[in-house]
């Protein structure tokens, strides 16, 4: 860079007072592309469970199965149906958004004690209490993944009881770039859990505030970060499905907290626009739920009351990112 060529507009993260910068967009590890997941939900669905094993895998009734193909996977044993229903679910919306590479690949499977994929783990089964013919969803087994705790502004202004005030260019400037890079995947997460009503995450955070004024200095559930700095969105079972039905006791919490941030990554801006514009975020999920799950009739798909609330949300989103754009 040269005298007469200042660097402040080609360092801003912000471009266009809204939009992340090409540049730090760049900078955000990759994720699970696109190649990387398809291959291996195809060899989890076609691999033997040649073990299950208690731990590691949240609650009691799942367990980390070892595959035949040498991988490792999460299955996990829904309470009830709508729980795998919302991880599945909530992993194709995630497809729909443009930001399924920060969810680990997720295929379903169903449970059959004789059947070829889960013969060499019969004996297993009986222990496990699992449902012959129940649907579990296998989650590719990541390693060397660490907790996360909430940046700022959502840490230190929540903690202290303070309004959360909207994430704005003016803020950015002068930060590091690697708290950059984390803040260009929380903004897709926060708008990612708004559309889905997910509760397990950060809202459960912001909730628990008044009973532990330090839980926002405590680990964030169901999100932990890779090795390169990627964000994992973990466990999203409470999306779309249970959390729809918890919407009066967990909103109050979810809106805030989009409105907390007021910089998106453009391209996420442009898909929200166009389910939208088009009002088709239900049928666009519902293509690509069906065409990527062999097993999507087993659980089926959003209710109409459902259905109608998942646009509502990508509407309301629509209208936040214009208030933005007009401040």
């Amino acid at each position: 860079v040269t005298d007469s060529q200042p660097p402040a507009d080609t360092a801003s993260p912000v471009e266009r007072g809204i939009f992340w910068s090409r540049e730090l967009e760049q900078q955000v590890p990759p994720g699970f592309a696109a190649e990387e997941a398809a291959a291996w939900l195809s060899a989890a669905r076609a691999a033997r469970v040649a073990s299950l094993e208690r731990g590691g895998c949240g609650r009691s009734s799942n367990r980390l199965a070892r595959l035949s193909d040498g991988s490792r996977a999460c299955v996990r044993y829904g309470i009830n149906p709508e729980q795998i229903q919302g991880e599945a679910l909530s992993y194709h919306l995630a497809g729909v958004l443009g930001m399924q590479e920060r969810l680990p690949p997720m295929a379903l499977a169903l449970v059959e004690a004789r059947g070829r994929q889960w013969e060499p783990v019969r004996e297993e089964l009986r222990g496990s209490h699992w449902a012959e013919g129940a649907v579990v969803s296998l989650t590719r087994w990541v390693d060397n993944l660490t907790a996360v705790v909430a940046p700022e502004p959502w840490g230190a202004e929540a903690s202290a009881g303070r309004r959360l005030q909207p994430l704005s260019a003016g803020e950015l400037v002068g930060l590091p770039p690697s708290q950059l890079v984390e803040l260009v995947q929380w903004s897709d997460l926060i708008l990612f859990d708004y559309l889905t009503a997910n509760f397990d995450r950060l809202v459960s955070n912001l909730f628990s505030l008044q009973w532990d004024p330090r839980v926002m200095r405590r680990a964030t559930s169901n999100l932990l970060r890779a090795p390169d700095g990627g964000l994992v969105f973990m466990d999203n079972e409470a999306g779309l499905v249970h959390g729809y039905r918890l919407l009066a006791m967990w909103d109050p919490y979810n809106e805030p907290l989009l409105r907390s941030v007021c910089v998106f990554r453009e391209g996420t801006a442009r898909r929200v626009a166009e389910l939208h514009r088009r009002r088709s975020a239900a049928a666009e999920l519902r293509r690509r739920y069906r065409a990527r799950e062999p097993l999507w009739a087993r659980l089926g798909f959003l209710s109409e009351r459902q259905a109608e609330l998942l646009q509502a949300r990508v509407d309301f989103v629509h209208r936040h990112i214009a208030h933005c754009r007009a401040q």
